[in-house]
């Protein structure tokens, strides 16, 4: 099933797991939605540096910081997402009761994992 993703925290440097996710995704075939602080592409999707206002976001997978997630907080919010993943080191409690006040799925894990067991 194809889920819509919104990777925040994207690179293109092929060492970090944000770029090592959006390869993933878009083998499994999901439509990806990337994010970052630089411009520039992984396998064909454009990295974005402006917040524009997607809409029909399944998932939301975070792969910034709990402070580099403050700016991001009302936007992934007005997104409203099925679901934010928190991928590791990416934790947040603030933010989990910011997702909770607006009856938004959160959940702590790895989307490389969950990608590599079907359970994406």
């Amino acid at each position: 099933m194809n889920k819509k993703t919104l990777v925040l925290g994207a690179s293109i440097s092929p060492h970090r797991y944000s770029n090592l996710a959006i390869k993933k995704l878009v083998k499994a075939g999901h439509d990806v939605i990337a994010i970052g602080k630089k411009k520039g592409e992984v396998d064909g999707i454009v990295i974005e540096t402006q917040l524009k206002p997607y809409q029909n976001i399944d998932t939301i997978t975070i792969y910034l910081n709990g402070l580099n997630q403050r700016p991001y907080y009302q936007y992934v919010v007005d997104i409203n997402p099925e679901r934010v993943i928190f991928n590791p080191g990416a934790e947040n409690q603030e933010f989990y009761r910011i997702l909770n006040a607006n009856n938004i799925r959160f959940e702590e894990a790895c989307s490389l994992t969950l990608l590599s067991t079907n359970q994406y």
